[in-house]
């Protein structure tokens, strides 16, 4: 046998074990490309859920965003009440007569028309 000869032989062999492994790999790309059961089908069920989920994140963030600005606007009238409240409380103490003085000149005026 000449060299070109074996050569030829061995390129035969080589491609007769190629050609078996594409087929392999195809018949594996085909079941992994399978809608029910493969890779396929697998990747679908995951868009599917991404949408779900990132549907469910908006609804999260805008309930988050709604209960801040509630909570937000309760904070402000909490505020404002408490500057009412704290105003109210320094008129009382120094807009009024404490009530002994008022019935001091009560019996004041009671002994001067007793008189």
């Amino acid at each position: 046998m000449t060299m070109a000869q074996i050569s030829q032989l061995s390129l035969i062999a080589f491609t007769i074990g190629l050609s078996g492994f594409c087929f392999v790999l195809a018949r594996r790309l085909r079941k992994l490309n399978d809608l029910e059961t493969g890779l396929g089908g697998a990747i679908a069920v995951m868009t599917s859920e991404i949408g779900r989920l990132e549907k469910s994140i908006l609804f999260a963030k805008f309930e988050a965003i709604s209960a801040t600005q509630a909570l937000s606007e309760e904070i402000e009238r909490a505020k404002q009440e408490r500057a009412f409240w704290m105003l109210q409380q320094k008129f009382a103490e120094t807009g009024l007569p404490r009530p002994t003085r008022v019935q001091r000149k009560r019996r004041r005026e009671e002994a001067v028309a007793d008189a």
